[in-house]
């Protein structure tokens, strides 16, 4: 599952599951704070404090800063990671990845898993754990399986479905031996099918009305599972509670509470050094300088599976030109732009060249790298190509109007407005004036739901470690969580195309060579992703940097 992010500097994954070492030797297009010796890939290093759950002591608080979405329900659309997050702490966690991205089904959800290729189609056998139920009573069985492919196979075109990759394959979910078995057909080999079910639907919440709208700023503990639920779910303050849940069957969870609360992110570090909160991200130099040294404070630091791209909304007036979209493009430093979000930080990394690939996974190419180059003086000359010429005050004009762009800037954070400054000064010298249009971080929904918004700056997360999956979400034309607007019917058909290649490697050469294609369309820029350093209380064990690991809720806690 991809998840987009609300983080002012924060979906996504890899083709194989196998990560590559980090190398040492520099590589072109790098980032870095003196721009020298740069590996060629980002770092796949994972800092979490792991501990086995018989190490890690019953009761305890695990406050940190969060609150609901808008959407709640992560198979939607219009869901971001907040809401993957808070659903995983009160639905069913099933099939996880190791930080490598080896998969690992949770047996209190699925007892065996079985795959097996009959004919060329590849067959699937769920068998469910006989103690599963969702908190209402009702048994989690092979309903659950077939609820949630039928809410996200496309098939139903009035579901506001995230993705239907993967489950448009699925040809029928059956019962099994009995209903606790699932039988899930193929047509063809799907090699990422775990990431169709690493959670589930119950099947009230599978239907149009409340799949799109139950989850509206609402939890729905009845219809959730595992070993917590929720105890407080303040639409006021936004503050969220879980503690342990009475109807579990498997370990229990270690944590007496679980909270979230409702604070901005620029609030964050000063929570934590009051000890209010027990973890925060340090996204800059300035945050890990007012942690670093407090007493009782651990950093924990590692690879990201985050990317931050830039957004063009291909239906705005000023960017529906592909000659205006490209001379942008041109114009944009990217090495600049990483270099401000570093600054102060040790860290180097590539920069990044797919939505979908990361550059420490094998499969990965510098796809940007293929189809553009910084290169301002080029993009002047497209832009007098295409009719915008420089007026008098140095911005160039067409028809009477001038090139303004619109740049939405979430929340105040000091670096997203150097971010905002740096784009602004980029543009300008190529005779192109940056409106930047603040917005309330609370906003961020809807803004990309309504398509409010010229440019862009968001980031996405991998949940899973199977990028190519994710291909259509990003580029084609026909998808709602394609943000940019832009694509074609013919690059949509070469894109679905790539996810029934069985095979991994020539899956991701297929993917390459389509996201070669749509990058083509200058609409999406890859800028960076930066490594994941967060401040911890000490003792908090199975948090921090994890890549593609997520935790189950149950061995999260303090450690003995």
């Amino acid at each position: 599952m991809r998840a987009r992010s609300v983080l002012p500097v924060a979906l996504i994954a890899a083709v194989s599951v196998a990560a590559t070492a980090c190398q040492s030797s520099p590589g072109k297009n790098a980032a870095g704070p003196d721009g020298k010796d740069v590996p060629k890939a980002a770092s796949a290093a994972v800092d979490y404090n792991p501990q086995p759950y018989d190490n890690i002591r019953d009761g305890g608080t695990y406050t940190t800063v969060g609150t609901f979405d808008d959407q709640g329900n992560p198979f939607n659309v219009n869901a971001t990671l907040t809401a993957s997050r808070i659903w995983s702490w009160y639905n069913a966690d099933a099939i996880t990845y190791s930080p490598t991205g080896e998969v690992r089904y949770n047996p209190d959800y699925y007892s065996d898993v079985k795959v097996e290729v009959v004919g060329g189609d590849q067959r699937v056998t769920l068998t469910i754990n006989p103690k599963a139920a969702f908190n209402d009573g009702t048994p989690i069985d092979w309903r659950a399986i077939q609820a949630t492919w039928k809410a996200n196979n496309g098939a139903n075109k009035a579901f506001d479905t995230s993705t239907t990759d993967g489950y448009n394959q699925i040809t029928s979910v059956e019962q099994g031996k009995n209903a606790r078995q699932a039988v899930i057909k193929f047509k063809g080999v799907n090699a990422s099918w775990s990431t169709l079910f690493t959670t589930f639907l119950h099947p009230r919440a599978a239907t149009v009305g409340n799949f799109n709208k139950a989850y509206v700023k609402k939890a729905h503990p009845e219809w959730g599972t595992g070993p917590y639920t929720v105890a407080k779910w303040d639409t006021h303050s936004g503050d969220i509670t879980f503690v342990r849940n009475p109807k579990w069957w498997g370990k229990k969870g270690k944590l007496d509470k679980r909270v979230y609360v409702n604070l901005e992110s620029t609030a964050a570090i000063n929570a934590f050094k009051n000890g209010q909160i027990d973890y925060t991200s340090a996204v800059d130099a300035e945050s890990l300088k007012q942690i670093k040294g407090l007493k009782g404070t651990e950093i924990r630091s590692g690879g990201s599976p985050f990317e931050y791209s830039l957004y063009f909304n291909t239906k705005s007036p000023v960017l529906a030109d592909k000659d205006v979209r490209k001379a942008l493009e041109e114009s944009i430093d990217r090495s600049q732009i990483a270099k401000i979000q570093f600054q102060g930080l040790d860290y180097r990394e590539p920069l990044p060249g797919s939505a979908v690939l990361y550059s420490f996974q094998k499969g990965y190419r510098d796809n940007v790298a293929e189809v553009l180059k910084y290169a301002p003086d080029e993009a002047g000359k497209t832009l007098d190509a295409a009719g915008w010429k420089l007026g008098k005050d140095g911005i160039r004009v067409k028809s009477g109007k001038r090139l303004e762009v619109g740049y939405t800037l979430l929340g105040d954070d000091p670096l997203s407005k150097a971010t905002a400054g740096a784009f602004a000064a980029m543009l300008k010298p190529v005779g192109v004036e940056l409106d930047i249009r603040k917005a309330a971080e609370a906003d961020f929904s809807k803004i990309l739901s309504d398509r409010k918004f010229d440019l862009f700056l968001s980031g996405n997360r991998s949940m899973d470690p199977f990028g190519a999956r994710y291909l259509c979400d990003f580029y084609c034309s026909d998808r709602d969580s394609n943000l940019t607007g832009a694509g074609s019917p013919g690059l949509d058909k070469e894109i679905r195309a790539t996810t029934r290649i069985a095979g991994l490697g020539r899956q991701a050469a297929a993917v390459n060579k389509a996201e070669q294609k749509a990058l083509q369309q200058y609409a999406f820029l890859p800028l960076y992703s930066g490594p994941s350093t967060y401040g911890v209380k000490k003792g908090l064990a199975n948090v921090g940097a994890t890549i593609f690991y997520n935790p189950l809720p149950e061995t999260v806690g303090w450690q003995k």
